[in-house]
């Protein structure tokens, strides 16, 4: 069973801010795209955005840990989501 993370309102905030300028990012890259910008220009705005993602990625994943280390449930149930913590951080390792 999943457990479904209830972020504080100040992280989800920081969340969304985050995620709204990756959004801006990302349109600014289908922006030079459609007006064929350099390529070189494009890829440095894409890399930009990427490594914008990770730290959004790696914020997340920071903040699931400490919340998971501080519940510590049953026995079985803590099993179940580590694993499934496990499983997320080997694909975003990927």
């Amino acid at each position: 069973m999943k457990t479904k993370r209830i972020h504080p309102d100040a992280e989800k905030r920081a969340l969304s801010i985050r995620l709204r300028k990756i959004q801006g990012q990302i349109e600014g890259v289908r922006k030079m795209v459609e007006s064929s910008a350099e390529c070189s220009d494009v890829l440095m705005q894409a890399v930009s955005a990427r490594r914008a993602l990770k730290s959004f990625s790696e914020k997340l994943i920071e903040s699931h840990l400490y919340a998971f280390v501080e519940s510590f449930p049953s026995q079985s149930e803590h099993r179940h989501n580590l694993r499934s913590l496990l499983t997320v951080l080997e694909r975003y390792v990927d």
